[in-house]
């Protein structure tokens, strides 16, 4: 890869993978352990905060999801939808995936895993939540990681952007419809004033917020640099409030995991799957429609992971702190890193394989000469 090319991939994705992200699942351990023993410790003051709720939005996890979602939403150009078309095909597949594959894949396999195979092991009472988080789990595309899994896949940094900031457009009217869908084919009640009214609170504010002020900062002087250092010194509250908010479900979960640990492997199993088959889908038919390399890459990164934030969040608010959908959405943040790190290795592995096809362009050749990815320079 070129110094130039590199440089922009470090613009679109930050240094890469940090201390925090790479033991992610680490940390989400010891939010489970801290949670489950504060939840003994101190069970009325998880009541408390389990009841600051206006509208069925619970304010404490609302204020937390800000600080996680904004700070990410900030590394998005939303003028970089221009730039789709440079690479269609590479587009075309992952939105195929993102929308039209991953959301319906993970509820037949929620249906199968945790619906009959696994339902005489599991909570009678919680199955249909379960189902329906792993459904808000994969029914949005990760915004953030994404930069750091195409980093470290030597992905077109361009494409990267342009992609993510598509998928975010289309989340706002997409994943509401998609999401009542899936619950209603599955039997369950789906509360659409909660599940609008999480949309416009979890996704549109902070795009608008984000892109307000992502487009002020950049009219300064030396603004890139100051984008990149507003993002560097908001990067450890966004961390801290994913952190906070794990402990508070943990805590609420805690008597039900000490009672089935199992519970958490289960649910780990369609996940796993769905996230090898979505990412080993979106790099086949990359290669079959002979997209770069750089374009396959991070196009079956997208196609596998997970916005895990807003999973997290929208299961709160439409089934509560203690319910099994924001217990299966929270597994999905433990073994996203780990399983993602797979994804990215068999991805640079197979690099001379995927090149071998006649048509495909060289990855050497990827990147383009225009690498002015976050407004002005």
């Amino acid at each position: 890869m070129s110094a130039q090319c590199e440089t922009a991939a470090r613009r679109s994705s930050g240094a890469g993978m940090g201390f925090f992200e790479r033991w992610l699942s680490l940390w989400v351990f010891l939010c489970i352990v801290a949670g489950i023993a504060l939840g003994h410790r101190a069970p009325g003051v998880f009541q408390v905060l389990g009841g600051l709720e206006v509208a069925q939005i619970n304010l404490p996890v609302a204020l937390l999801i800000w600080f996680m979602i904004i700070p990410m939403l900030l590394k998005i150009d939303l003028r970089a939808l221009k730039g789709v078309r440079r690479h269609w095909r590479g587009v075309a597949v992952t939105l195929f995936v993102n929308w039209g594959v991953k959301p319906f894949s993970m509820a037949l396999l929620a249906w199968l895993f945790i619906g009959h195979w696994f339902r005489p092991w599991l909570p009678a009472g919680q199955v249909d939540s379960y189902i329906a988080g792993l459904i808000l789990l994969a029914a949005a595309p990760c915004t953030a990681m994404v930069f750091v899994w195409s980093h470290l896949s030597d992905g077109e940094p361009h494409f990267t952007l342009s992609q993510v900031a598509l998928n975010d457009v289309i989340m706002v009217f997409a994943f509401a419809p998609v999401v009542g869908l899936l619950l209603g084919l599955s039997s369950i009640s789906v509360p659409w004033d909660t599940l609008l009214l999480s949309v416009l609170l979890y996704i549109v504010v902070p795009l608008i917020i984000a892109h307000v002020v992502r487009g002020r900062v950049l009219k300064h002087e030396h603004g890139v640099l100051r984008l990149a250092r507003l993002i560097r010194r908001l990067h450890p509250f966004s961390l801290l409030a994913l952190l906070t908010t794990l402990v508070l479900l943990f805590g609420f979960q805690g008597q039900q995991i000490i009672r089935q640990p199992l519970v958490i492997a289960l649910l780990a199993v369609p996940i796993l799957i769905q996230v090898l088959f979505n990412s080993g889908l979106a790099y086949w038919l990359n290669r079959q429609v002979r997209s770069p390399h750089c374009v396959a890459g991070p196009s079956a990164l997208i196609g596998a992971s997970n916005f895990f934030e807003l999973a997290v969040a929208t299961a709160i608010t439409l089934f509560g702190f203690e319910s099994g959908a924001a217990l299966a959405t929270v597994v999905g943040v433990l073994i996203e890193v780990p399983v993602m790190l797979l994804a990215v290795r068999v991805v640079n592995a197979t690099r001379g394989w995927y090149e071998k096809r006649p048509g495909v362009v060289p990855h050497e050749a990827c990147c383009p000469p225009d690498l002015h990815l976050h407004g002005r320079s």
